[in-house]
């Protein structure tokens, strides 16, 4: 992993043709939205075991004159996807493939819209069809499967194989595309190509929306026509927090930003100890328990939360929940209430000093697996995560938002420098938040060293059930020994360098404006400056 460095643009991604993408953008003269939305249009091809154009976005935005705006691309369950509907099939829970898992409007292509819209504002010039190209060219010519999807064994398989359009799109002689092997999504690439031409809306209001809408109600999903044209992006205050060194922002609820936000104000309440070591493993694991006992309260549809998320972001709630914490004896964790998500997280940086933090999603890989047949679309299963309970904080209705893991911070120091960082993981991302932030800023690491470090994931990942603390096994037998005694049930991941600990990326704009970025040696991508 190499950093990258520029004072005219740095892009961040997973994947390496996506920062390419970004690159070559800010190169043309765009600005940091463009550059975004382009980026995730590639990386919507050519990453689709984490991402999709029928999944979700949220964007967190730093504009040169210090103001941070929030765009929440968040999904809304279906007007036919009610508890009764679920019940009436014999269903206790929402299966996590498949149609009925298909039950909620994909928001992640009206928050482009609403992003260009603002890039517009802000003095971008560059058309449609630029920012769509290297998409489109990878949906129809097709691209080499990534090592990172290549190596992936989803979740409840039988189910998955059997969505419509799996096989066909992402299997061949009964198996799963190998690294390497040609990814050709044509539907897909006519899809991109007809939004370019009409626009975006056309997602939700024209002929991309009546087509997926007649094949969603073709395979038995609770969504219409109708819940496509409602759905709406829209701009919201973002959560922020002071530490010691700065500000920090995330999204409100329905994410986790919260969470994120509370590790770290935890931690900064906490003496951390030498990095590595077990005390600071120890100090993030318990931040991370207190932090998510609130966030499974907390965060829920945004319409409907029960309690001012600011709130407890107020020096007094964080001192008092610092307090709280056993610096030398693991508290009880009982297992999360919610699963592990597959996602993207992508950065830019521009010329100007705009930074984009954004992450986008279709939950677990590949999401419902359902790949509508009239538009190559495939479909996230977000909406598994409601509760069939109705006296649960995240029980399904019409319209209402599903509890989402995606959270997209942004630093803004006192000393000038600004901070795009973020990782994909589910249950992990504000563990490997925080990890990599106090790392660079409090720890004084390199960019390239906070995101190489070992760490640590409390909680369920792939395929598994327990909440014990897992961890990469490149820490020293005598951290994990230590941790052991203080009461912690740890497993090891399998690889020194886990994609269950996450993908993550930072980019570091400093008051002079040189930029620095890099994107972690976990995944497939890199950083690259213009």
């Amino acid at each position: 992993m190499e950093a990258a460095r520029s004072d005219r643009g740095v892009v961040a991604a997973p994947h390496a043709a996506a920062a390419e993408t970004g690159r070559a953008i800010l190169a043309e003269g765009g600005n940091a939205y463009e550059a975004m939305t382009a980026m995730a249009a590639t990386i919507a091809v050519v990453y689709p075991h984490m991402n999709a154009i029928g999944g979700d976005g949220f964007w967190l935005v730093r504009e040169p004159s210090g103001k941070v705006r929030y765009i929440e691309a968040c999904c809304r369950a279906g007007s036919r996807a009610t508890i009764a509907f679920y019940r009436d099939r014999g269903r206790d829970v929402i299966p996590p493939r498949g149609a009925m898992s298909a039950l909620a409007v994909p928001g992640a292509v009206n928050g482009w819209r609403l992003a260009l819209d603002l890039a517009a504002a802000a003095g971008g010039r560059l058309p449609l069809d630029v920012l769509t190209a290297d998409a489109i060219r990878f949906a129809r010519e097709g691209a080499p499967v990534s090592r990172s999807q290549g190596r992936t064994l989803p979740k409840a398989w039988e189910d998955l194989v059997e969505a419509p359009g799996f096989r066909e799109t992402f299997m061949r002689d009964g198996k799963l595309l190998a690294e390497g092997e040609l990814l050709v999504q044509a539907k897909l690439a006519d899809t991109l190509e007809h939004l370019t031409r009409a626009g975006l809306r056309d997602f939700y209001e024209g002929d991309v929306a009546r087509e997926m809408a007649a094949d969603l109600d073709r395979i038995g999903a609770p969504v219409s026509r109708e819940d496509f044209a409602s759905h709406r992006a829209r701009l919201l205050p973002p959560l922020e927090m002071r530490v010691r060194g700065g500000t920090i922002y995330n999204a409100p609820p329905p994410t986790q930003g919260l969470a994120s936000l509370i590790i770290l104000g935890l931690l900064d309440r906490l003496q951390l100890p030498e990095d590595g070591s077990a005390g600071f493993v120890h100090a993030l694991v318990e931040a991370t328990k207190r932090a998510f006992r609130i966030r499974d309260h907390v965060c829920v549809d945004y319409d409907r939360v029960p309690a001012d998320p600011q709130s407890f972001l107020t020096p007094e709630r964080l001192d008092r929940e610092a307090a709280a914490i056993d610096l030398g004896r693991a508290a009880p964790f009982p297992a999360p209430k919610f699963d592990e998500g597959d996602t993207v997280w992508m950065g830019a940086i521009d010329a100007e000093g705009r930074a984009v933090s954004y992450i986008q999603s279709i939950f677990w890989e590949y999401g419902s697996g359902c790949v509508l047949p009239g538009t190559g679309v495939l479909i996230q299963n977000r909406g598994a995560a409601f509760s069939l309970d109705p006296q649960d904080s995240n029980p399904l209705a019409p319209g209402r938002q599903p509890f989402h893991t995606l959270n997209p911070p942004i630093a803004a120091m006192d000393d000038g420098r600004v901070i795009s960082y973020g990782t994909m993981g589910g249950e992990g991302q504000p563990q490997t938040q925080a990890m990599t932030f106090a790392r660079h800023v409090w720890l004084k690491r390199s960019i390239e060293d906070a995101l190489s470090a070992p760490r640590v994931r409390l909680g369920r990942s792939w395929g598994e059930h327990d909440a014990s603390l897992k961890y990469e096994p490149r820490f020293d037998g005598e951290t994990i020994d230590r941790l052991a005694a203080m009461g912690h049930e740890l497993s090891a991941f399998e690889d020194g360098f886990s994609d269950e600990a996450g993908h993550a990326g930072m980019i570091v704009r400093d008051a002079a404006g040189r930029i620095e970025g890099a994107h972690d040696p976990r995944s497939d991508g890199g950083a690259l400056g213009v």
